[in-house]
């Protein structure tokens, strides 16, 4: 029996969660606009060879960091990304943090887009 060639993917799982289904459902979130590991990569799994920045298994919780598109409210991407994590948890809580919120698009009356005089 041979062992299959070091770069052949392999299941990431941390305590019985897989890692990568759960940074492919959270970046899936119709209002996620990235995952984000943090200034020191506070919410970072560490794998042989890689990182998953956003996602880390502690404590018999799953924690999730992302960074959130425009004009939605932080209340509504934490029920999105919750209810679309809650059947890849195992039953364990998921905590949610939004890190940042992307810049509203241009145009939208911001100040950002205002003629100073």
């Amino acid at each position: 029996m041979t062992a299959p060639p070091l770069d052949t993917p392999r299941a990431a799982l941390v305590d019985g969660i897989d890692i990568d289904a759960v940074a492919a459902a959270a970046r899936g979130c119709a209002w996620v606009s990235a995952l984000d590991g943090g200034p020191f990569g506070e919410v970072t799994t560490y794998l042989p060879g890689r990182t998953v920045p956003g996602v880390a298994v502690d404590d018999n919780r799953v924690r999730v960091q992302v960074r959130a598109k425009w004009g939605v409210t932080v209340a509504d991407v934490a029920a999105q990304l919750t209810a679309a994590l809650a059947p890849l948890t195992g039953g364990r809580p998921v905590d949610v943090a939004i890190a940042d919120v992307d810049d509203p698009p241009a145009g939208r009356g911001t100040a950002r887009s205002a003629t100073w005089r």
